[in-house]
């Protein structure tokens, strides 16, 4: 039924499941095994790693613009940070019991690495909010490393520019590199930077920097839970999100519903 990507690294390695919500591939995990995997690749040594936290938005990008497809596909570890991702993996089979929320992983992470002293660097959001993030997970997980911050520009950034932004990542050594860029600029950018980056673990986690440092405000727990922080996002910020939540999200509910319609989901095994 489903096919198995490597979860963790080192002697720890084992095998995640994993399935396809319209052709994008994610792995079947809950918040407790990325933690896990991540941590393992933060500290064992081997080869730069990335984890998206995708939801309807990246998928439906990745229908439409095959190279970002392909960005997702070459990425490490892709979690469901969507409700209906998450069905999805239900449906396959696989117990999951919630999604993958980035903004709860990142907590998650950091507060499993304070003992470790892992070093953390943020990258995103708009001017200040890196800086404030760094203050905010500090005064909550008391003994984490900052190793640094940055704030690019709003404007696309091109998969190699900045080459100084990049060495200064590098000579802060971070392990795990925090990027709020937004799908779908973060993931290409930590993609196409993997290799000049050399960070053992990169994560995408979009709204995560607003959410952290009270820029934006969360939905609350019960909508977050229920599939429905979509609603309270396009009612908070309507004329920003209203084609994404409207116009993508229609489209996402219309493709995925003749997937299910037809049966072709149940043949959308992972290469």
């Amino acid at each position: 039924m489903t096919s198995g990507t490597a979860l963790a690294g080192g002697a720890e390695a084992r095998v995640a499941p994993s399935y396809r919500v319209l052709g994008v591939r994610v792995e079947a995990v809950q918040i407790p095994d990325a933690v896990r995997t991540m941590l393992g690749w933060a500290r064992g040594g081997g080869p730069p790693r990335t984890v998206a936290t995708t939801g309807m938005h990246g998928v439906i990008e990745a229908v439409h613009d095959r190279e970002f497809a392909g960005i997702l596909e070459s990425t490490d570890l892709v979690v469901a940070d969507g409700a209906p991702v998450m069905w999805m993996g239900r449906l396959h089979g696989h117990p999951m019991k919630r999604r993958v929320y980035g903004p709860e992983l990142m907590l998650a992470v950091t507060e499993a690495s304070a003992p470790l002293g892992l070093r953390h660097f943020y990258y995103g959001g708009a001017p200040g909010v890196a800086d404030a993030l760094a203050a905010e997970m500090s005064r909550r997980f008391p003994g984490i490393v900052v190793a640094g911050t940055h704030c690019p520009p709003m404007a696309p950034i091109a998969p190699r520019e900045n080459p100084e932004v990049v060495a200064a990542i590098r000579a802060a050594r971070p392990d795990i590199l925090w990027v709020g860029l937004s799908t779908p600029k973060q993931e290409r950018w930590m993609v196409t930077r993997r290799d000049d980056l050399g960070v053992p673990v990169t994560v995408s986690v979009g709204a995560a920097f607003d959410f952290h440092t009270g820029r934006v405000s969360q939905a609350p727990a019960w909508m977050r839970e229920r599939g429905l922080e979509w609603f309270y996002r396009l009612c908070s910020h309507p004329r920003r999100l209203w084609r994404r939540y409207l116009l993508q999200g229609g489209d996402f509910a219309l493709r995925l519903g003749f997937e299910l319609a037809t049966g072709r989901w149940r043949r959308s095994t992972p290469r």
